[in-house]
């Protein structure tokens, strides 16, 4: 199967090209920049530093139609559904690792993901999938006596915040509470905010230096604390999660599947 990688000149898109390429039914068919760059009809797999491998950065997805399956997509919420909304017209399949969506643009994806077989996920890492598991089971368990606070950290450039991670396990731990995150979240605290409610869910963001991203949940009850640790330590654990889940993907009918689905962990 080919697989196009758009953002394929940064940071994640270098990654992804090196994962593809170590993949076993995969290949690099297409790999897109942004169209102002220099780096243009360069050679993809020179510029992800693991050699010539014959493949042009394009500078639209419309120049590579025909040489790509499926999308890999790292990028921004807008330019995501610009995207999703070209790989529905041409029947392109798509994994999506893209954060900060609001519920308006996930609705949106979701339209797209009637044609055509997407996976969306805010984190494509194995380990944090398998986290979000540890964490519904432990909200059940420990109930309403437990504070829950949810610490995240990732490096300087990062622009969303809190991390869509961070929000996808207060959603889990919330919808194991019987909570809704929309109305029991906190992010941050200043000044003199009173007692803290036992209803509340607490983010606190940290942003600095190189830190790929690590996100710890805090269960805080009388005499004891529990913490649920992941982190990530090369943003090669995120493009392992994305080619496994391009592999997973081939075949599937139309529809929105997530890492959960990717890794089997539905239901468990």
């Amino acid at each position: 199967m080919k697989v196009a990688i758009i953002g394929a000149a940064g940071r994640m898109g270098k990654v992804l090209i090196e994962a593809v390429d170590e993949a076993e039914g995969l290949e690099l068919g297409a790999a897109i920049v942004d169209p102002t760059s220099s780096l243009v009809g360069a050679d993809a797999g020179e510029v992800a530093g693991i050699g010539r491998n014959g493949v042009a950065l394009a500078s639209s997805l419309a120049d590579v139609r025909d040489a790509f399956d499926l999308l890999v997509d790292f990028t921004f919420p807008d330019l995501t559904l610009d995207n999703a909304r070209f790989c529905n017209e041409h029947g392109k399949m798509m994994v999506i690792g893209t954060t900060g969506m609001t519920e308006a643009e996930r609705a949106e994806l979701a339209q797209a993901a009637d044609a055509i077989p997407v996976v969306f996920a805010p984190n494509m890492s194995v380990g944090v999938n398998v986290v979000l598991n540890l964490l519904r089971t432990a909200a059940q368990a420990l109930g309403d006596d437990y504070d829950v606070e949810i610490i995240e950290a990732h490096h300087r450039h990062k622009k969303d915040s809190p991390s869509g991670t961070a929000v996808r396990m207060g959603e889990v731990v919330a919808d194991a509470l019987g909570r809704d995150l929309k109305e029991c979240a906190v992010y941050g605290r200043e000044g003199f905010v009173g007692e803290r409610p036992r209803h509340e869910i607490g983010f606190e963001t940290i942003r600095g230096g190189d830190v790929v991203g690590d996100h710890t949940v805090l269960f805080a009850g009388i005499g004891e604390r529990v913490e649920v640790t992941h982190k990530a330590s090369s943003r090669m654990t995120f493009a392992k999660g994305a080619v496994r889940a391009a592999q997973w993907l081939q075949d599937r009918p139309a529809g929105l599947y997530d890492m959960q689905d990717v890794l089997g962990l539905k239901g468990s």
